[in-house]
């Protein structure tokens, strides 16, 4: 009941800002004393017996202030706002995007894109096309559920195309397989069917896949692939071609692996005689990792290889930097290829209390001064972010926020591998390799559950965070990235010591990094920056200070 009421709360517009009391009826149970400031703070629900009921109503009826206009109240829109894994779900169950999604006036939203991609698919299907679309979008904005949206329309309608959702990030495809199969036992078992776990998760696989498996797979085998529609999440991470070599040496034995990523997946779905689209979802600045090519590497591939194909962009990728820095690349796109704007998401929809969250982050990180104050003076009170030194404070704030089952965790950078005194494990947290059972219970279980991220025991580092959220988070600060002189430094902790990044696409990772645990929270976040250590020279006091007094001496944040 505090769920449903917090569900009002945040998504009905009559709802916003009049006071909700969750009552909870046990017909057959005993009279009992009800806290009114817990249950109007809804850290707890109002309890009453049938014969207390119309007395339990009258108690909070006599405390609302302001009378609710009724007609006004029920005519408010609803729009809601489901985390990734929960429209993943309302998906896969038939729900369609209009109905699981925001419909903001004046927002490019997910309908239109929906409806952009369906007819480009259409398009090539019927004048045996091959085409490849570049979807891209602020972060939050969904560009995910666009993806998952369109895999799940196309399989359901057309099952002859195939279509299949692709990711590189596994703890994501790991998540949402292993929620989906929940959801499926679940489901089965309140209908009276009977379905066992694994038949379960060999359905959702089919869906989800993991990008490197599809990879291995048309290496190992050099046919047509079933799939007509193909969805690749997070393009822009696909590795460059010494990385993906790198790896095919070394984890698989083969030598002469000497394509990228980007060039080998298209090289894949063009063995097709007839038509396939290709669908890219691309965020800008989110390249995180060691060997990600960007989206400057399909480009690449479909000027020097594929010059058949024919390719849609978002109009963004040849206007913002943040995508494409290559000006004869940009020059290239215009001259070749088709510009529409529905293919770009520019509304977060992951912060519903304020969709400026992820541009503050965007200028706070870009160290642009007077713009992340305006941004924040205005984002402030519907979307709270406090800083504090102290890790305790910083999970009783978490605590003190989350009402029913809001989700929050601890978010740290892998890099920030000097937080460990302090109660912070970057080096050794929850990562992409730590297991899929790990990562899915941290994402899943309920409250009660040690192994939850709840319990803010273990904190999350930006490999397994990235495309996914929480209402509240709290992300620690290291030494990885740290202000001196109002720039940032960048570092890299190697045995005993810090040492400078001083290669542009390093840097550029770290700043990324930042860049996606300072937007992975739904409704609220608190920063936490250690104080440093006389005794450690590791963790010496200005590696913090520096930052605290940018951030606060600044009003960043308060």
């Amino acid at each position: 009941v505090i769920d449903y009421t917090l569900d009002l709360k945040n998504f009905h517009e009559g709802s916003h800002h009049i006071k909700l009391v969750p009552i909870l009826v046990a017909t057959e149970g005993e009279i009992v004393e009800n806290d009114l400031s817990e249950i109007f703070n809804l850290e707890t629900a109002a309890k009453s017996s049938k014969t207390e009921l119309r007395k339990t109503l009258q108690t909070f009826s006599r405390k609302h202030e302001e009378p609710v206009d009724i007609k006004l109240w029920e005519e408010s829109i609803y729009k809601p706002t489901p985390t990734i894994i929960e429209a993943c779900q309302a998906l896969y169950k038939g729900h369609n995007v209009e109905e699981i999604s925001r419909s903001d006036a004046g927002a490019i939203n997910l309908s239109k894109t929906a409806n952009c991609l369906n007819r480009i698919i259409e398009d090539s299907k019927l004048n045996h096309k091959k085409s490849i679309c570049f979807v891209t979008g602020v972060p939050g904005a969904g560009k995910t559920l666009a993806g998952l949206n369109i895999a799940n329309e196309r399989m359901k309608a057309h099952e002859d195309e195939h279509a299949v959702f692709l990711s590189g990030n596994g703890p994501l495809v790991d998540v949402l397989r292993e929620a989906l199969t929940r959801d499926t036992v679940k489901e089965s078992k309140a209908n009276g069917e009977r379905i066992s776990k694994s038949d379960a998760k060999r359905k959702t696989s089919a869906f989800i896949q993991n990008i490197h498996h599809f990879r291995d797979e048309y290496h190992t085998h050099e046919i047509a692939p079933t799939e007509r529609v193909v969805v690749f999440d997070e393009a822009q991470r696909a590795w460059n071609t010494h990385q993906v070599s790198k790896f095919m040496k070394t984890k698989k034995g083969i030598l002469d692996f000497d394509m990228s990523e980007p060039e080998f997946l298209i090289s894949v779905m063009d063995r097709h005689d007839d038509w396939c689209t290709i669908i890219c979802l691309i965020g800008g600045g989110q390249e995180i990792n060691t060997g990600e090519a960007g989206i400057e590497e399909w480009l690449n591939s479909l000027k020097n290889h594929f010059t058949d194909w024919n390719i849609h962009y978002s109009h963004l990728i040849s206007e913002d930097n943040n995508y494409l820095k290559t000006n004869d690349l940009k020059l290239w796109l215009k001259n070749n290829a088709k510009s529409e704007t529905e293919l770009h998401l520019a509304v977060s929809i992951r912060s519903f209390r304020s969709e400026k969250v992820s541009e503050f982050v965007h200028n706070l990180l870009d160290l642009k001064k007077q713009r992340a104050i305006e941004l924040f003076e205005e984002i402030k009170n519907d979307f709270p972010i406090v800083l504090t030194r102290n890790l305790q404070q910083a999970k009783t704030w978490l605590e003190n926020k989350s009402k029913g089952n809001e989700r929050t965790g601890i978010l740290v950078s892998s890099g920030a591998k000097r937080l460990k005194p302090c109660g912070v494990d970057g080096e050794n947290g929850l990562r992409s390799h730590s297991g899929s059972d790990k990562i899915a219970n941290w994402f899943l279980n309920p409250k009660e559950d040690v192994r939850s991220s709840y319990y803010l025991e273990t904190a999350a580092t930006q490999f397994v965070i990235q495309g996914l959220e929480l209402d509240y988070t709290c992300v620690a600060w290291g030494a990885d990235l740290r202000m001196t002189h109002n720039i940032w430094e960048y570092k890299n902790f190697t045995g005993t010591s810090w040492n400078n990044v001083n290669t542009t696409p390093k840097r550029e990772f770290c700043l990324n990094s930042y860049r996606v645990l300072l937007t992975r929270a739904r409704q609220g976040m608190v920063i936490y920056l250690p104080h440093g250590s006389d005794k450690d020279k590791t963790r010496n006091h200005e590696y913090y200070d520096n930052k605290q007094k940018r951030l606060i001496r600044k009003r960043y944040l308060y």
